[in-house]
């Protein structure tokens, strides 16, 4: 059963709360496109078939769809503060480059964002460095973003926003850029695995 209307609420609530992160961040006018495309027919019309209100609504078309979500692979497209969207594959090979800033301190802002959506009553920095820390592993992320990302979550979590100003992050982005070559590249192993290594 398909629910349009409570989807709409969540996303909303969601968009106004990265919209309010970024004016902290000094990112406020690019937090004001975020994520329209959940806003299109293709996004909208099965996330709201599998709206689960308490978390993505791919978790629960991969599961649907043998792991693959046409709404995650549409949405990844479109919206640049989405690390795969920075990610080229060429040969057998993952070719990844380190995300702009602008669109790290977007990533960042969502991910704060998301577990106030989605579990608001928990809601802490320290769940959001939980959140990462799980995910990084497996996130395919250039390693500069990735300590970027890790500093800002610290940073949230030791002071709020007092650390967090445009130039603060700037120069914290830079500084920690110069450490890492300007892409790096993953091997892709071929070999096919059962959908049950995604949810087993």
């Amino acid at each position: 059963m398909s629910h349009p209307f409570k989807h709409l609420k969540v996303i909303l609530t969601h968009r106004h709360q990265v919209i309010k992160n970024g004016f902290h961040l000094g990112i406020f006018f690019l937090t004001l496109r975020h994520d329209l495309s959940k806003f299109s027919y293709q996004e909208f019309s099965l996330s709201s078939k599998y709206y689960l209100g308490n978390s993505s609504p791919t978790n629960l078309e991969r599961k649907s769809h043998g792991g693959f979500s046409e709404v995650a692979n549409h949405h990844v497209h479109k919206n640049k503060h989405h690390f795969q969207y920075w990610v080229d594959f060429y040969r057998g090979y993952l070719i990844v480059r380190p995300m702009p800033l602008k669109y790290a301190l977007e990533f960042f802002a969502d991910m704060l964002s998301a577990n106030k959506t989605y579990d608001k009553a928990h809601f802490s920095g320290e769940n959001v460095l939980k959140y990462f820390e799980s995910r990084k592993g497996y996130f395919i992320l250039h390693s500069g973003t990735k300590e970027f990302l890790e500093n800002c979550i610290k940073r949230y979590i030791d002071s709020k926003w007092k650390n967090l100003h445009k130039k603060q992050t700037k120069v914290l982005y830079e500084e920690i850029l110069t450490k890492y070559p300007k892409t790096e590249i993953f091997k892709i192993d071929n070999e096919i695995l059962s959908e049950n290594v995604l949810y087993g």
